[in-house]
């Protein structure tokens, strides 16, 4: 399991350390097979299983193929509820009449026109429940004995595959990588570091573990197997650790139901709190934001039982208000509400994330004699700061500008929503300078390339990973407000899922919008066909798993098209065993069934909070169409939720995040440029090793050469 997870996070393959043989067949059939699905293994790869003995060749070949239909959504059967889709679908009115007909007349024969005026008036008539409706009535080879293969076309994605080292280096390298990191991660890589802990906690540890979710990961671990503690500075990261083993929300945005814990474990938990509390009393401050929390947990912990430990017991008397602490957000909450702007930000200064992420309203309220105060604040934190919110502040300076056309906030959980951006902007002098600040201290921090730096245009609009909570896992996911340009004449949208336990229907949809944001049409399952694109039809229950898709011609009218699953009815994203979605490009002449692995350009998960998912938009602009990925979730309603119901909704959404300015990794390479020469990628291998930064790494880079690729984007935010 560990191998086919390092493969999927890092496109590289484990080396085997089986028997030595001839395993030069069984790589032929892996390169083969690899094809089949839009890989490719590398050379290097080929000639590693070649030298391997048969069986443990084939295991590890086994593995690979296994990694990477997974990683594509190849490893589940997508059938189509009619099966010529996308020729053969028929009206939208055509195919309702048809099923009515069949309903009326359930044995034989023709339902006249007033029958049906009769039946539908009478009122009894559920539509989603007419004979053959939302149920396959093919099978899935069936379908595939109605298509021609794939016709495959030059643009056809084909994707490397590299040869690693062994699996315990390979493990080591990415556990170091994850906790090591500078960037929170979203819950896929939170719970692969999980298990790297596991198979790591007696090797090399890292030297620094920056985010604290990540520390709550690895003391989780430590904690059930009564290792010491690592890296709890803060009364909040007992806390966050206690979540973490009750399998709550570590990044404590909602409650969580603690379990008991053991002797041992309470032991260890009350002694961290002590530690730290008796180290700097003032961090009983951090108490106050989670009393509840810390209630709940006094429940399972009895620290009165432990008088050893009285600082660890101070945690619990504040949180039940019966010890007062002052608090720094406290008392900068004060100071503004008195109208002392520079005082308060003065107070901030002790907490450089907290002032920097107070900028712009500190800004907004100083009068003109107090603003230079707090940018005078604001500078001597920049030093302090870590790069993550540095480079978060500067994208934010970035479109504070102009007022925004409505302003969105978005949760760890990628729930979505709007309102009207009521703030005054910030003088363009202020942000001017802000910039420039902001510009220098990033740039000394990056780090210095030691070979010549060679970077693929196509990276360039990929948003910097500020946080793994703004994307979702898959296959060529990039980060929210990332953009990707599209090749191909079509569009083909598809979105699997499979129920848990009870009957789930989820609709795939596509909105269309004009250049001014306002509806341009829609094809769901309420409406098969608009202008060229087309429904493959309604699926209504998945015990075996079901698929629907959306052709879209790139020639449509409209300046935006909106791909979005509805839950209608039944489990939600994060309650159903799988649920993904994705898309695909294809040439207008290349046949072939519905879904074809080799024509997948992203796959990603949907694991989020609503009951309406916007995984991304596709923007036509001068120099054609790009994707842009959204990653959002909408609340929507309980059950009946249809992209009619949610045109403006959505709308007003897509339009906030298109507008928005993003840090892209284009900002990083103009720092860079400051400091020496960068190259732009031109398909031309290197003479010398080089640092490459790009989505995919190309082939056989010169021996020496670092390559940053889409999994490693993270490693380039400065500390």
């Amino acid at each position: 399991m560990l191998e086919k997870l390092i493969i999927q996070r890092t496109l590289r393959v484990p080396a085997s350390t089986g028997t030595a043989g001839d395993g030069t067949a069984v790589a032929r059939q892996l390169d083969a097979a690899l094809l089949g699905v839009g890989f490719s293994a590398s050379r290097a790869l080929l000639e590693h299983i070649g030298t391997l003995a048969p069986a443990p060749a084939m295991d590890l070949a086994a593995t690979v193929v296994s990694a990477v239909r997974e990683l594509v959504g190849d490893h589940v059967q997508h059938n189509a509820y009619f099966i010529d889709f996308p020729h053969g679908v028929p009206d939208t009115v055509e195919f309702w009449t048809d099923r009515l007909r069949a309903a009326v007349l359930t044995g034989g024969g023709t339902a006249t026109d007033g029958q049906l005026r009769d039946a539908v008036a009478s009122g009894g008539v559920n539509l989603l429940a007419l004979p053959g409706y939302g149920a396959y009535q093919h099978t899935y080879a069936e379908l595939l004995a109605a298509h021609d293969d794939l016709v495959t076309a030059a643009g056809d994605r084909v994707t490397v595959l590299r040869l690693g080292d062994t699996v315990d280096v390979e493990s080591e390298r990415l556990y170091l990588d994850l906790a090591g990191g500078t960037t929170p991660h979203g819950e896929a890589d939170l719970a692969l570091l999980s298990e790297l802990t596991v198979a790591c906690l007696d090797g090399v540890q890292p030297a620094e573990i920056p985010v604290r979710e990540n520390r709550a990961v690895l003391n989780g671990i430590r904690l059930v197997l009564g290792r010491p503690l690592v890296a709890v500075d803060t009364v909040t990261d007992v806390l966050r650790l206690a979540c973490q083993v009750s399998d709550g929300d570590v990044s404590l945005v909602t409650p969580t139901r603690f379990r008991a814990f053991r002797r041992p474990e309470r032991r260890m938990l009350l002694a961290a709190l002590d530690r730290v509390v008796a180290a700097n009393p003032n961090k009983l401050a951090d108490v106050v934001r989670y009393a509840e929390r810390w209630k709940r947990l006094g429940e399972r912990l009895h620290p009165h039982e432990y008088g050893q430990w009285p600082h660890a017991q101070a945690v619990f008397a504040v949180a039940r208000g019966e010890q007062r602490v002052p608090g720094l957000a406290g008392r900068a909450e004060a100071a503004i509400r008195a109208g002392t702007i520079g005082p308060a930000a003065s107070v901030l200064s002790a907490a450089p994330g907290l002032l920097l992420r107070s900028a712009d309203r500190l800004l907004r309220l100083a009068s003109p004699s107090e603003r230079s105060a707090v940018v005078e604040a604001v500078t001597g934190a920049l030093g302090s700061a870590s790069g993550r919110v540095l480079l978060s502040l500067r994208e934010h300076v970035d479109n504070r500008l102009t007022p925004a056309s409505a302003r969105m906030y978005v949760g760890r959980s990628r729930r979505a929503w709007v309102g009207p951006d009521e703030r005054p902007t910030l003088p363009a002098g202020l942000v001017a300078e802000l910039s420039a600040l902001l510009d220098t201290e990033i740039g000394t921090r990056l780090p210095e390339p030691l070979r010549p730096l060679v970077v693929d245009p196509e990276v360039l609009d990929v948003a910097l990973p500020l946080s793994g909570k703004a994307t979702e896992s898959g296959f060529a996911v990039l980060p929210r407000g990332s953009r990707a340009s599209v090749s191909g004449e079509l569009l083909r949208f598809f979105t699997y899922w499979r129920q848990a336990g009870r009957r789930t229907d989820h609709d795939l949809s596509v909105l269309l919008l004009d250049e001014g944001f306002h509806s341009a049409g829609q094809v769901s399952w309420t409406n098969y066909h608009h202008d060229g694109v087309v429904h493959s039809g309604d699926i209504t229950d998945a015990t075996n798993g079901a698929t629907e898709f959306v052709d879209v011609p790139l020639t449509v009218q409209g300046s935006y098209v909106v791909p979005q699953v509805y839950v209608y009815a039944g489990e939600s994203f994060d309650e159903v065993a799988e649920s993904m979605f994705g898309y695909q490009t294809r040439t207008r002449e290349q046949r072939g069934a519905p879904f074809d692995a080799r024509t997948v350009r992203a796959r990603s998960h949907l694991r989020g909070q609503g009951r309406v998912a916007l995984p991304m938009v596709f923007a036509k602009g001068e120099q054609g169409w790009q994707a842009v990925w959204l990653h959002l979730y909408l609340r929507g309603r309980p059950s009946f939720n249809r992209v009619e119901d949610n045109t403006f909704t959505t709308a007003d959404r897509v339009r906030a995040l298109v507008e928005r300015r993003y840090l892209t990794v284009s900002y990083l390479v103009d720092r860079w440029r400051t400091r020496g020469e960068v190259t732009m990628w031109d398909g031309r291998m290197p003479d010398e090793p080089v640092t490459f930064v790009g989505i995919e790494a190309p082939g056989d880079l010169p021996d020496g050469s670092e390559a940053y690729t889409l999994d490693r984007l993270g490693e380039l935010i400065p500390e």
